[in-house]
């Protein structure tokens, strides 16, 4: 469970990085929560 969790931490932090996103754009972007998007990048 972590394995995915870190992946899906560095793929929304390589996503941000290369578009300059915000937190919110990404997690549309992704499929994923703006909260989850905001949690795992903590990690």
């Amino acid at each position: 469970m972590w394995k995915e969790i870190e992946e899906r931490a560095k793929r929304n932090g390589e996503y941000i990085v290369k578009t300059g996103c915000t937190v919110r754009a990404c997690a549309n972007a992704l499929g994923a929560s703006k909260s989850t998007v905001h949690t795992e990048g903590t990690l």
